[in-house]
């Protein structure tokens, strides 16, 4: 990017949380954001959860409704400009591709759900960000963030985060068991902050073990809570003085319509009780003397890491270098086929992907899968660098399996890869990179690929390069093309001379042929 192209393009980041939507937009001028529009709108898509764990229909025309509104502030930024991530309430919903597709529809861009873990980092980078720069490195942070269907704890030194947790309680689902007919008494709070506990027995060992210097609390709740406080006593920073005061005032009034407090608004106030239920449980079970609070959170976070993918400095390498050290993957093998897998895809651009979308498949749909869309915003298509980076990535993983059992390598890849916290990958993203691992050998899976042709053909490419590299010499490959030639058939062309003399890559192309077969594709070996 040339320098001073950052500031010509606002930034969005849009956060789908279970309480409340929160859109934030901002340039980049030397090294800092400058916001220039927010907006939040209270949705509690957690509401809308049933009892099967679907979405409402209600509840879901009006958040589409919102993201409609929202669509016109961002629709025409550039795809790399926005980022707009799903939580806990569209991690927990059943239908949520349902309604994930309706917003990409009503946005003009992508939506990720991402999982609690990659919630809690994205949380401690706003924070963080958020903060006065320190000259204390060794300084240690707990982050307490409480949105409306769960609570992250991070703790973690400078911009780096080194525990992480994400519980599944918020003030919306918190506020609907305990105090869901507006009534509040010492009772239900008692019962409230009890079922608080229980969810953080798992980790207050830990915490308290590991320690911190400073507490800092994030988000509407957290922040409602510290200005109520501060309107009752005077005083800054929430302290369990301060919550037995705060608490102590709501018993008095009774009912959630009565507060009285200007920093409980009418949209705040049917999930205050939760909140304040749920940060009493952390402060008791974590022994906290005092927190301060910040207004940086999963949005600003959102926003630095996306900055952080356009200035060559995205988590997602620095997770795959991880995965590739720990698993003991065989490096050089690994970026021999990474090379090679990236000569075909230059070869091959999007044609694969338009000549497979015609065939059958088990779901045959009508139009590109969501998934496809995933690869690069562009359905069913392998341009762009989206594609590039997943299949680079999958080939330098291809093999971590190994690393469990040689016997069924592929699919213990593709399950460590589907299960595991990986920083800064969606889960679609991790979907994909683990179904490209599970399907690079043997029998290919196209049960479990969902008739995406996009995913489909990254596949067939990866393949083909795990082939061409499976004796693992260091010898380069000669100059070949690879091609479709017609709808479902590819060919691929090696010099004449060079193929008599490697007879077990012909036989390898011919078994793949076979097992590609499925799809169905036909793969053709020539020479010239």
């Amino acid at each position: 990017m040339a320098p001073g192209r950052e500031a010509e393009q606002p930034y969005a980041a849009l956060d789908l949380g279970s309480n409340s939507f929160h859109l934030i937009v901002a340039y980049y001028h030397g090294e800092r954001l400058q916001v220039v529009d927010r907006h939040k709108e209270m949705v509690r898509l957690a509401a809308g959860l049933k009892v099967d764990s679907t979405l409402s229909a209600s509840v879901a025309a009006r958040a589409i409704a919102c993201l409609k509104r929202l669509g016109q502030r961002i629709r025409d930024l550039p795809p790399g400009n926005v980022r707009v991530v799903g939580t806990n309430a569209l991690r927990k919903a059943r239908n949520s591709q349902d309604f994930i597709e309706a917003a990409e529809r009503a946005l003009g861009h992508r939506v990720e759900i991402i999982s609690g873990r990659e919630e809690a980092r994205l949380i401690y980078l706003g924070v963080s960000h958020s903060l006065e720069p320190i000259e204390d490195s060794a300084e240690s942070r707990l982050v307490v963030d409480i949105g409306g269907g769960s609570t992250e704890l991070i703790l973690g030194r400078v911009f780096q985060p080194h525990l992480m947790e994400s519980l599944y309680m918020g003030c919306v689902s918190m506020s609907e068991a305990f105090f869901g007919d507006g009534s509040l008494l010492e009772r239900r709070f008692r019962d409230a902050e009890n079922a608080a506990r229980q969810e953080l027995e798992v980790l207050e060992e830990v915490y308290r073990a590991r320690g911190w210097d400073t507490a800092i609390g994030a988000s509407g709740s957290i922040l409602a809570i510290h200005d109520a406080i501060l309107e009752l006593t005077g005083e800054r920073g929430i302290t369990k003085e301060g919550l037995s005061t705060l608490k102590g005032h709501l018993l008095a009034k009774g009912h959630i319509n009565d507060l009285g407090l200007e920093a409980i608004d009418a949209e705040r106030a049917p999930v205050f009780a939760g909140g304040l239920a749920i940060t009493a449980a952390v402060v008791d079970a974590l022994d906290i003397d005092s927190m301060t609070v910040s207004d940086g959170a999963l949005r600003e976070g959102l926003l630095h890491d996306l900055l952080g993918r356009v200035h060559a400095q995205d988590i997602r390498e620095t997770t795959v270098a991880d995965l590739m050290q720990r698993y003991h993957v065989d490096a050089r093998h690994a970026r021999r086929i990474a090379g090679t897998v990236a000569r075909i895809l230059e070869q091959v651009s999007w044609d694969l992907a338009e000549n497979l979308a015609g065939k059958s498949t088990p779901t045959n749909r009508s139009g590109p899968s969501s998934r496809d869309a995933g690869l690069n915003g562009v359905p069913g298509s392998l341009s762009g660098a989206a594609a590039a980076r997943l299949l680079r990535w999958a080939a330098l993983l291809h093999e971590i399996g190994m690393d469990i059992a040689h016997s069924q390598y592929h699919k213990h890849g593709g399950y460590l890869l589907d299960n595991m916290d990986l920083p800064g990958f969606s889960r679609p993203e991790q979907h994909n990179l683990s179904m490209l691992v599970r399907s690079h050998r043997r029998k290919f899976p196209i049960e479990e690929l969902d008739g995406a042709p996009g995913l489909i053909a990254l596949c067939v490419l990866l393949r083909l390069a795990v082939v061409l590299h499976r004796g693992r010499a260091e010898n380069t490959l000669p100059a070949f093309w690879v091609a479709p030639t017609g709808s479902g058939e590819i060919r691929i062309t090696f010099p004449r001379k060079w193929l008599a003399e490697h007879p077990l890559t012909k036989l390898d192309l011919e078994q793949e042929s076979e097992y590609l077969a499925v799809i169905p594709l036909k793969l053709t070996v020539a020479a010239v």
